[in-house]
């Protein structure tokens, strides 16, 4: 583990010096407006005629990086005090307009859009996106990680359109104090990217060129914004978010032989709670909650697990978005310290599903100190919730503090520190049984990402503490990744103790060795097969084709093989953004302990080893079109059996109201007797509509046979001020299927809910 850090501190070194010239070359200068800019998107202001300078020759990033969009757009800059203002004019004819829907955040690559990134810091790894479509529908995001994009985010700026036979004009006002950044004298630049995507005939354009092989929002590829003089303050940035809520739910407490309903108690409850994001300084920020509520929130999409470990999550809660990389990203997938989703949210052992926990107060300081070092200090306390008399989920206290120093380009050394406190005082010795009163990690964590964006890499050491010493252990890892145009490999390695205990984060397999490899090619027909003619069907149609190899392979300590999973692979992308793929496989499995995979309660397959061969195809449509959905089917064996499942989705873009859709997921379970065969259906229609821009509509439905749950969730929500929102949210639990020998039959109640929530931003 020492050579393989050693190597990616040389890596982070050498690659300092072989930075993307983009900064240098594409630039563009903001002067301070002449007179003031009235927000209508007819550009008619002096600032946007005379004195700034354009932003044009948008290069394709999609299908190609080799030529220049067609449809150009032009880019100007100007600001005030108060607001930094954005002009663009975006060829395209109106009647090539794709809008999936109204409604704010809309996806990647479902609406023609122009975006604008800013990268205050220039760090190669945190910035912002703001987007607009030609029917003037926003969304905001946070770039991190250098290029992952979240629209959880939410904050207040304006927007104007004009739409015209043969081009659309923009103009946008971002707040200064809606962004984080530091002013210095010596400091004239921030990192700047626009972005244009039109859906019919797909491609996608930026100002600054991105190699075809990343992400058009990959930061490390940026120009600059130089600053005709310094950008103003931020000045006080204090929002205060209150919030009043009023429920009423009912349960359906079945006799837990008979499932017969004993009793239907109803539950009416009101409450109110408070957000507030205050600006320390330009850099820092500081979110405070007092007891909040989540549930405008929807709930996880289900997903069938056919293995013996729980399954992620990703946090959708917008008080753990911003600067989440500060908490969410150290350690591995599979060895994460910290996991917000553990605050507020449990397993409730008697009814057998994710509830909710009561968050009593929280604080999160997030941000940059300075411009190479960021902070992240976050302390939230959950209520105690009595599950029956027995089972009890103590009253926690979850603490988290973080640092990360930013060194060479753009690669960081990290520390980490997390603490979970139990409160089992109150308990008495029954309810106190399995619980520790305090958990601890610390860690060490270094990331490498070069300059030229082809290198990536990791190396960690966590440690945990708790007072029963059988819980004290620790984890490492490296990893080491490269992506360039036409190759890509990585091999990583993790190592965790089986005492490696972490009750704040997401380790669910301790205990085990990782191996991780892969590699893979990618062919340019129009280049790489000359036997193919360069205005043949190939090149006019596919983009590229990749083949590959994958593989992961879990030891034991004592380095017996555990599981495996390889695979090799066949891709071909299209032009339009749709692609194939095709796989065969080879999975390894060793059961330690008697297993039922079919979760049905049957005959456990006996302990032993499981070797299996299977292949895969998919294939996904893109998004130019309409109608839209993927496919894909698996066939292979499974233990000592079968497994054929297929898996897909179908939807209808009906633009500008919204979309219809259709997800589903089948497995089928061939096992020889005594074993269980079982067929496992997960189905789940989907509506979201807008009926103007500020009433949205979504509901949909998940129908799981693995788990008897049918699920219906409905919201919604009327923005009725800027940022401002008020939901109803209606829940409806029942089961999927009838029980044998049971009254319980074909939808029969579980609990159902309605929720009533209004939510207000106000800026101090």
């Amino acid at each position: 583990m020492k050579s393989l850090l050693c190597s990616l501190i040389l890596l982070g070194t050498s690659f300092l010096l072989t930075a993307q010239n983009n900064a240098e070359t594409y630039r563009i200068r903001a002067k301070k407006a002449i007179g003031p800019i009235q927000l209508d998107g007819t550009l008619d202001e002096p600032s946007w005629q005379t004195g700034n300078e354009k932003a044009t020759r948008f290069k394709l990033c999609f299908p190609n990086d080799t030529a220049y969009s067609k449809w150009q757009t032009e880019v100007r800059i100007t600001f005030d005090d108060l607001n930094l203002y954005v002009s663009a004019v975006c060829w395209e004819n109106r009647s090539d307009y794709t809008v999936q829907s109204m409604r704010r955040d809309f996806g990647g690559g479902t609406t023609d859009v122009f975006n604008i990134l800013l990268e205050p810091n220039k760090d190669g790894q945190n910035g912002f996106i703001f987007s607009v479509s030609p029917l003037n529908v926003q969304r905001e995001g946070l770039i991190s990680t250098g290029e992952n994009m979240s629209l959880e985010w939410d904050n207040k700026w304006n927007s104007a359109v004009q739409t015209f036979e043969d081009h659309w004009t923009v103009e946008m006002a971002i707040p200064f104090k809606t962004l984080r950044y530091n002013v210095s004298a010596d400091e004239n630049s921030w990192g700047l990217q626009f972005i244009r995507t039109k859906i019919k005939d797909f491609e996608s354009n930026v100002w600054a060129p991105v190699p075809f092989q990343y992400s058009n929002t990959n930061l490390s590829f940026a120009g600059r914004l130089i600053w005709d003089t310094p950008p103003p303050k931020p000045g006080a940035n204090i929002s205060l978010i209150p919030y009043s809520i009023g429920s009423a739910s009912i349960d359906y407490l079945r006799d837990a032989n008979t499932l017969e309903v004993k009793n239907r108690p109803q539950t009416w409850k009101g409450n109110m709670g408070l957000d507030a994001k205050i600006g320390l300084t330009p850099g820092l920020n500081l979110d405070l909650t007092v007891n909040p509520d989540f549930s405008q929130v929807e709930v996880d999409r289900q997903l069938p697990n056919l293995s013996r470990f729980e399954l992620f999550f990703p946090e959708t809660r917008q008080f753990f978005l911003e600067n989440r990389d500060l908490f969410a990203m150290f350690g591995f997938p599979e060895t994460r310290p910290f996991f917000s989703r553990r605050v507020g949210l449990a397993y409730n052992p008697v009814s057998k599903r994710n509830e909710t926990v009561p968050i009593l107060a929280g604080a999160r300081l997030s941000g940059k100190v300075s411009d190479g070092l960021r902070v992240g200090l976050l302390s939230m306390q959950t209520q105690r919730r009595d599950w029956d008399t027995v089972s009890v989920l103590p009253a926690a206290n979850f603490s988290v503090a973080t640092l990360q120093q930013k060194i060479f380009a753009r690669s960081t050394i990290s520390g980490v520190f997390v603490n979970k406190q139990n409160f089992i005082e109150p308990l008495n010795e029954t309810q106190k049984s399995g619980w520790q009163p305090w958990n601890r990690v610390a860690g060490l964590e270094y990331n490498l990402y070069s300059a030229d964006n082809r290198w990536e890499g990791e190396a960690y050491y966590h440690r945990s503490f708790s007072p029963d010493k059988s819980k004290n252990g620790s984890t490492a890892a490296t990893f080491l990744g490269y992506r360039g145009r036409k190759a890509s490999a990585n091999l990583g390695y993790s190592r965790s103790d089986s005492t490696y205990t972490a009750e704040a984060g997401f380790v669910p397999r301790p205990g085990v060795q990782n191996l991780y490899t892969g590699v893979g090619w990618r062919i340019f027909p129009d280049s790489d097969l000359p036997l193919f003619p360069e205005d043949g069907w190939a090149a006019k149609h596919i983009t590229n084709y990749e083949l590959g190899y994958s593989g992961s392979a879990t030891f034991g300590l004592n380095g017996q093989l555990t599981d495996g999973d390889f695979s090799y692979f066949f891709k071909t992308y299209f032009k339009d953004q749709s692609g194939t793929n095709t796989a065969f496989y080879n999975n390894f499995v060793y059961l330690f302990a008697p297993f039922d995979p079919s979760n049905t309660g049957q005959e456990k397959l006996p302990v032993g080893k499981y070797t299996n061969f299977g292949v895969l195809f998919r294939y996904f449509s893109g998004t130019t079109t309409d109608l839209q959905g993927n496919i894909g089917f698996n066939y292979g064996g499974f233990f000592n059996g079968s497994l054929l499942s297929s898996d897909g989705s179908l939807s209808y873009r009906w633009q500008p109201i919204g979309r219809f859709s259709l997800q589903y997921n089948y497995n089928r379970i061939r096992l020889p007797k005594p074993y269980a065969s079982a067929d496992f259906w997960l189905v789940g229609p989907r509506v979201e509509l807008s009926f103007r821009r500020d009433l949205f509509l979504s509901a949909f439905m998940q129908y799981n046979t693995q788990f008897n749950n049918f699920n219906l969730n409905a919201r919604l929500q009327w923005r009725y001020a800027p940022v401002s929102d008020l939901f109803l949210v209606y829940t409806d639990n029942s089961y999927a299927e009838g029980i044998p020998n049971s009254p319980v039959r074909l939808f029969s109640p579980k609990n159902r809910a309605i929720v009533l929530k209004v939510v207000y931003w106000l800026n101090v």
